[in-house]
């Protein structure tokens, strides 16, 4: 029997079906319906000289109408590429790894990858490259596909996708560094893939304040034996944690050197789980570069936030999911 071997240089869509759904018009319909929901934001939508978002990458049933607050934001003007980095769940990278496809699949409709500027950071031997299988793997990278390809609809746009792998502050500038030459064109978008805080017993996460701010009273972790306070529910713990994080990746209060540096130690000290802290680091990396460059006056701006469950007990899990647009 005749079988097709499958093509190296295409990346199905390989999470359509599972994490959502794999019928495209089903999908386009979704994604539009949760991109007319967001409404009443200030300033108004889009946001002029947006150039990059914050958003979420889970099952769309969990986090696709939240994602839709940073994508809305998205002013399309003479946009020709876009950026995506996300982390790597699977695979260890040491460093930031690159796509050897040449196209990307979604049941909307196929993106191609931008070959000459992914060559470009290839020969800089600062970067890793992905197998199909691994490729195909990542969940982070994929699920915002679909939104980008919507947002784009009908325009000549490829991409860039990046793996970020669990490197330390000082990488995160380094290829901060790296990127920013490209992420300064007027032409070129970014999009950061993260969610945020992933709590419960099934993440090995139970860190837990026993009182809402502005107390200073010391976290603590739950445990079979150390449960939470019933004045102080374990949401809304998790939801102070998160927007502590939140509060301190908002410019322009700091520069993004100091920013970045102030998110490096709450994550010392909390460990919140934020699966894509190493992509915004990247992202703070590039700011900070274009800032002391005297290039750009960055603004990061949170505009969602919600949480897959209310949790209430030490049985109970949940992810957060935080969206953003950044301007510079």
């Amino acid at each position: 029997m005749f079988r097709r071997e499958k093509r190296q240089d295409l990346r199905s869509a390989s999470h359509a079906g599972s994490w959502y759904t794999d019928d495209g018009e089903e999908l386009a319909t979704e994604i539009s319906g949760w991109l007319t929901q967001v409404q009443g934001v200030h300033p108004p939508y889009p946001i002029a000289g947006c150039k990059a978002v914050i958003a979420p990458h889970a099952g769309y049933s969990y986090s696709g109408a939240a994602a839709a607050w940073a994508y809305k934001s998205i002013d399309t003007t003479g946009i020709k590429r876009v950026f995506i980095l996300g982390p790597s769940h699977h695979l260890y990278v040491d460093g930031c790894a690159l796509s050897r496809c040449k196209e990307y699949a979604t049941p909307v409709g196929n993106l191609p990858l931008d070959l000459e500027t992914i060559n470009e950071l290839r020969d800089t031997g600062k970067f890793e490259d992905l197998d199909i299988e691994a490729d195909e793997a990542e969940h982070s990278l994929e699920m915002h596909l679909p939104y980008v390809r919507t947002i784009f609809k009908g325009m000549d746009i490829s991409i860039i996708p990046i793996m970020v792998g669990a490197i330390s502050k000082q990488s995160e500038v380094v290829y901060g560094q790296l990127l920013a030459p490209h992420l300064a064109r007027e032409d070129t978008f970014c999009v950061v893939s993260s969610d945020f805080c992933h709590w419960g017993s099934r993440f090995s996460y139970t860190y837990y304040y026993p009182e809402p701010k502005p107390s200073s009273e010391p976290a603590l972790h739950l445990s079979r034996a150390i449960a939470p306070l019933s004045s102080h529910p374990i949401h809304e713990s998790i939801s102070r944690l998160d927007h502590e994080a939140m509060d301190i990746l908002t410019i322009p209060s700091s520069s993004a050197s100091e920013v970045h540096a102030e998110f490096a130690r709450y994550l010392s000290r909390t460990k919140n789980t934020i699966c894509g802290r190493h992509p915004i680091g990247v992202l703070l990396g590039v700011l900070a570069t274009l800032e002391e460059n005297k290039e750009v006056h960055p603004t990061i701006q949170w505009v969602r936030y919600e949480q897959s469950s209310a949790c209430v007990t030490i049985r109970d899990s949940s992810v957060s999911y935080a969206c953003a647009w950044i301007r510079f």
